[in-house]
């Protein structure tokens, strides 16, 4: 199946070790809707719990100011490492991912980014003509790269899905990875956001969700400009055709089963955290190498809570990408249950506390507050507005940071159209010094 990394359990699912191994998961498989075996049976629960909580608490007494810096651990698991042992794969560095709108992409860009430039490796960027996108809404093209970040290692950021343009591009054992969200609360996140930029959501009185999704053929039409914005996004970014009608089942099937060949990892955004642990193994990654903090969020102020009903019509509009979030949010579910629950739940545990470290050490013992734009003071870190609207949140460092703490620190905060443009005048700078060194 394409680049698929098929991905091992770590525990013995035998009579003897499965419930070690799966009970401390019951919590998040209930959350996924899959049945447990029918030899899991739920006994010994209070020394199972007990077990589990001692041995995230070793790991938790093994981490370094913000990593883990564990070595080994004997508990089924691949422990977390500095550097990869002698018997663990190399990290994977060929990496395309599909940078999807509204699904908390750009935190994964941003992880991106700083991994490719702990490693020395070339990330894709657009030409000037593109901005900061692939001259999206347009199908991706290699043309679009700016000449002076070829070849790549890695791509990420926003682009129309075009698997032959990408399989030039990239090179040949690239792992392909995306994220969906929940369709609700990306429709209402992209209603707000490209009120402004889409036709369909200008036209709406009172610039109203409920209004639009009363009658949306009242507002939409398919040949306007960004109309992809209002109508099967997550298919759109992917290269589908947003416009097949929803009873076209044939479709759908085929176009989640070509996703499926193409992608060896589709995250989930309300599963974030767990998304990561998969890519962790999948990529045979650090745990430093998936720190992060989340990115280009809007001001509570400017979000809708949906009610059920709104929520439905949400998905019936959008039918093709809630057929795609179902399927690949059952997907990421089978794998982390493949992986071994145990080990899922420990790793997610330090995970999060070396993120706290990490916290910790760029902005002291209070945890970051999101500020608006107005309120941040160094330029770079002002997070790029839709319409001046004001309503994307971004963050400020303490000014008495150390030198080093405050280079980390400053690139996990850093804006996505900041840190782009850091990337294409380093990777510049570099192209230019490698030609002149060839030239006689």
């Amino acid at each position: 199946m394409g680049n698929r990394f098929y991905i091992q359990s770590e525990c013995d699912l035998s009579e003897r070790t499965a419930l070690p191994c799966c009970l401390s998961f019951i919590s998040l498989i209930k959350q996924s809707g899959l049945a447990m075996p029918n030899k899991l049976l739920l006994k010994k629960q209070m020394l199972l719990v007990l077990f589990a909580v001692t041995s995230v608490t070793v790991l938790i007494l093994h981490l370094s100011p913000w990593s883990s810096g564990i070595t080994t651990f004997d508990l089924g698991c691949h422990g977390f490492h500095s550097s990869p042992p002698q018997n663990l794969l190399p990290k994977h560095t060929n990496i395309v991912f599909l940078k999807t709108h509204k699904t908390g992409s750009s935190t994964m860009q941003n992880l991106l980014f700083r991994f490719a430039e702990r490693h020395n490796l070339t990330v894709a960027l657009p030409v000037e003509y593109c901005g900061h996108l692939f001259c999206y809404p347009s199908l991706f093209n290699s043309k679009f790269v700016h000449q002076h970040t070829v070849p790549p290692n890695i791509i990420a950021s926003h682009l129309r899905f075009n698997k032959k343009e990408l399989q030039r591009l990239m090179p040949k054992d690239s792992v392909y990875i995306t994220i969906l969200r929940e369709p609700g609360s990306m429709f209402e996140s992209s209603f707000i956001y490209f009120n402004q930029l889409s036709q369909s959501f200008r036209k709406v009185p009172k610039s109203s969700l409920e209004t639009f999704l009363d009658d949306p053929l009242r507002y939409y039409q398919p040949s306007e400009q960004y109309s992809m914005c209002a109508h099967n996004m997550l298919t759109f970014d992917l290269g589908g055709e947003k416009d097949r009608a929803s009873t076209d089942a044939a479709y759908a099937d085929a176009f989640v089963a070509e996703v499926e060949k193409t992608f060896s990892l589709v995250m989930i955004t309300e599963y974030f955290d767990e998304s990561l642990i998969l890519l962790r193994h999948l990529l045979s990654w650090d745990l430093d190498d998936i720190l992060y903090l989340e990115l280009n969020m809007r001001s509570p102020s400017s979000k809708q809570s949906l009610t059920s009903e709104l929520t439905e019509k949400v998905r019936t509009w959008n039918s093709l990408d809630a057929r795609l979030y179902d399927h690949f949010n059952a997907s990421l579910w089978r794998q982390l249950y493949a992986l071994g629950p145990a080990c899922v739940e420990m790793e997610i545990q330090t995970l999060r506390q070396a993120r706290e470290n990490l916290m910790k050490s760029c902005f002291g013992e209070e945890m970051p507050s999101l500020r608006s734009a107005a309120e941040i003071k160094n330029k770079r870190l002002r997070p790029w507005q839709p319409d001046g609207k004001g309503m994307i949140m971004g963050y400020d460092l303490p000014e008495h940071l150390p030198d080093s703490t405050r280079q980390l620190c400053l690139k996990l905060v850093m804006p996505e159209n900041q840190y782009t443009n850091a990337l294409l005048n380093s990777q510049s700078q570099r192209y230019k010094l490698r030609v002149s060194t060839q030239q006689p």
